[in-house]
C-alpha cells in the first residue's frame, strides 16, 4: 500500500492475468511497493500508487530489455496503469533465492554466480538504452540526504551514527576519480547485486536469473560487484573464508576488484534508498 496520506491505495493485481483471486501478499523489500504471488506460483504482481507508477514501468521496461539480451530473468506478463496508480505482473523465476540457501550450497553455486554476473557485465553497453551512471546515482543521494531520508540499517554499523550530509560529503570528494573509472569501465550493471536478488536452481545450484531489475542501467561494475560481495561476507563471517571466497569470485569473473571503488559505491548505495 502506498505510504503517502491522502493518495488512492496501489490498484490490484485480481483483474490482471484473467483471474478474479487467488493472489497472496508477500514482502516487498526495500521499494515499499504491494507485492503478490499468483495461488500457483507462477506469477509475482508488483502494485504501487500513482506517485510510482513511473518507476514501476521503468522496471517493466528493464525487465523486459533485459528478456532480450540472452541473461535469464522474469518475463513481462501484463500491465495496467490508471488514476490509482500501476500493476506490473511478471513470470516467476523458479528456484529459491542466493540469501536462502545454506553457506555451503552458496560455496557450490559461487562459481555458477560469477559466470552469471560475468555474463551480464559483457550484454554490449552500446544496445543498452538505460543508465544509472555516478552522476545520476549521486544526485539521488543528495536528494535523499536533503530529506533526512536515509535509513540508518541499510549503512555498516560504523556509520549508523553519523549524519548523512556529512557522509555524501566522504564520497564526494572522491567524485572527479570515480568518474574517470567509470568512464574506463562501463558495463550493463543490475543495479541492486545481492544474493536475494540472484535465484537459484534447488537442484542444480545454477543461476536461474536475475530478478528485481528497477536499477538495471549502464555504470561502473563496482556498483554491482561492490553490493555482492559485501552481501556475500554475511553468509560467511569468517574473515579467511570471506577472503578466499572474494578471490574465488576474482578469478572465476576474470577480474580483481579495486578495493577502493568497491568501498565508495558500498557506501554511496544506502544513500540512495529513501
Amino acid at each position: 500500500m502506498s505510504d503517502h496520506p491522502g493518495t488512492p491505495p496501489p490498484l490490484s493485481p485480481v483483474p490482471l492475468g484473467g483471474e478474479g483471486g487467488g493472489w497472496t501478499p508477500v514482502p516487498a523489500g526495500e521499494s515499499g511497493a504491494a507485492v503478490f504471488r499468483s495461488a500457483d506460483g507462477t506469477r509475482y504482481a508488483k502494485c504501487v500508487g500513482p506517485e510510482d507508477a513511473a518507476e514501476l514501468a521503468e522496471e517493466r521496461d528493464r525487465t523486459a530489455w533485459l528478456g532480450g539480451q540472452g541473461v535469464p530473468g522474469p518475463r513481462v506478463l501484463d500491465w495496467r496503469a490508471g488514476e490509482a496508480g500501476a500493476c506490473l505482473v511478471t513470470g516467476a523465476v523458479p528456484g529459491v533465492p542466493a540469501d536462502q540457501v545454506p553457506a555451503e550450497q552458496l560455496a557450490a553455486a559461487w562459481a555458477g554466480i560469477a559466470d552469471a554476473v560475468r555474463r551480464l557485465h559483457e550484454v554490449p553497453v552500446a544496445a543498452c538504452p538505460f543508465g544509472r551512471k555516478l552522476d545520476a546515482m549521486v544526485a539521488l543521494a543528495r536528494d535523499v540526504v536533503a530529506r533526512d531520508a536515509v535509513n540508518p540499517e541499510f549503512l555498516p554499523d560504523e556509520q549508523r551514527r553519523t549524519p548523512g550530509p556529512e557522509l555524501l560529503d566522504r564520497l564526494t570528494g572522491q567524485l572527479p576519480r570515480r568518474r574517470e573509472e567509470e568512464a574506463a569501465d562501463l558495463v550493463v550493471c543490475h543495479g541492486d547485486l545481492c544474493l536475494p536478488n540472484i535465484v537459484l536452481d534447488p537442484r542444480t545450484l545454477d543461476v536461474a536469473g536475475f530478478i528485481d531489475l528497477g536499477r538495471l542501467g549502464v555504470a561502473d561494475r563496482h556498483a554491482d560487484l561492490a553490493l555482492l560481495l559485501a552481501n556475500a561476507r554475511e553468509t560467511w563471517p569468517d574473515e579467511e573464508r570471506a577472503k578466499g571466497a572474494d578471490a574465488a569470485f576474482a578469478g572465476r569473473y576474470g577480474l580483481a576488484p579495486d578495493l577502493g571503488r568497491l568501498r565508495f559505491y558500498l557506501h554511496l548505495d544506502p544513500l540512495t534508498w529513501g
